[in-house]
């Protein structure tokens, strides 16, 4: 009998029920801030596969749920399009950049003849020690900003695997995967679904939404560059599709500072030309592409655009002019689910008060 007292007494936890909960509570979030902290060299190839399940996501649907083809192939199928359309040119073309910056920035002679000549036409006197540092500082800025094939190679091979392994199995396990972020998000169902929602539309309209404009504009500038005899017209047209993901830039940034160099030079028709096409086809096509966009998937407002891609960019490099405006909608957005679902539980609990008062 004194053993089998004993026995019990030990079995018996120090604390009650709540308590253990909370301890619980504590030791997940602990666990899951450390996690966190290890997954941070990768954060952004956590994001990309939000981004790029979000984007596949119709596709797979529909060839391997409405049309019954084999799973595995599907998301296999998906993942190679993915890379031959999104990774391989993106990575390719950030190669091509860097290039060119350390060239031009090797180049004195080309920005001392460059000087002389804005120093002819315009009459202001020009500080060519300041302007020498102000470039290599935006060459070095850039450089930066793009990733580079060779020195991170490592990073960017490791962020690739775990982003398309963690795609390939989010795909295959959809409903799972989906029915799993239902029932552990910590809102209740409807706004679970609304969130998704409203996400699924955010992401198309920042990335395939301002992705084309920047498109777009990029390719006008190019082909604008060609026929009128500009030098370079595939880089500068790639350097107008990065910079057009700023609102407040945008392609008036390259088209603007390579005609006033035509017109310095005595191409008075190619430079005055660019101007105006800038100006009123180029600049303006943003307008009604966005127009068509937003009745389609919505639209992001130019100054969550611009606060995205300041936080974004010292994140992720170039690819926080995409991440760093989707990162900072996710948030609006959940603060606003958060106020309605606050709104509602003041709503409900102010019936339930007077359901009390009243039977009283």
């Amino acid at each position: 009998m004194y053993f089998k007292s004993t026995k019990q007494k030990t079995n018996m936890s120090v604390f009650s029920y709540k308590q253990r909960n909370n301890i619980n509570l504590v030791i997940i979030v602990a666990l899951g801030l450390l996690i966190a902290y290890s997954l941070q060299d990768i954060f952004s190839a956590i994001l990309s596969t939000l981004v790029l399940y979000t984007i596949m996501r119709p596709g797979y649907i529909y060839f391997a749920e409405v049309k019954g083809w084999n799973r595995r192939f599907v998301a296999i199928s998906l993942i190679a399009i993915s890379i031959i359309l999104i990774i391989l040119p993106f990575y390719a073309l950030s190669t091509m950049v860097i290039s060119k910056i350390s060239e031009l920035k090797n180049n004195e002679i080309f920005f001392k003849n460059l000087l002389v000549k804005l120093q002819h036409l315009i009459p202001v006197k020009i500080n060519e020690s300041v302007i020498q540092d102000g470039l290599n500082r935006l060459g070095n800025w850039a450089t930066l900003l793009f990733p580079s094939l060779i020195s991170s190679a490592v990073n960017i091979i490791l962020s690739l695997l775990v982003m398309f392994f963690l795609l390939y199995f989010m795909l295959i396990e959809r409903k799972r995967f989906e029915f799993s972020l239902i029932k552990y998000a910590p809102f209740r169902e409807q706004n679970a679904l609304r969130f998704g929602d409203e996400m699924r539309n955010t992401t198309y309209a920042n990335v395939l939404g301002q992705g084309l404009i920047c498109l777009v504009q990029g390719s006008l500038v190019s082909l604008s560059f060609f026929v009128l005899g500009y030098k370079d017209p595939i880089f500068w047209g790639v350097i107008t599709t990065f910079i057009s993901f700023v609102p407040v830039l945008g392609p008036p940034v390259v088209f603007v500072p390579a005609a006033i160099l035509q017109i310095a030079n005595g191409n008075n028709f190619a430079g005055w030309t660019m101007l105006i096409f800038g100006f009123v086809v180029i600049i303006n096509i943003d307008n009604v592409l966005r127009f068509i966009i937003a009745k389609k998937v919505g639209n992001i407002h130019p100054i969550i655009t611009v606060i995205g891609v300041i936080i974004g960019i010292p994140l992720f490099g170039i690819l926080g002019l995409v991440f760093g405006p989707l990162l900072l909608s996710y948030f609006i957005l959940l603060v606003k689910i958060y106020e309605t679902s606050t709104l509602a539980s003041e709503r409900l609990e102010r019936i339930k008060t007077n359901n009390e008062h009243n039977e009283l």
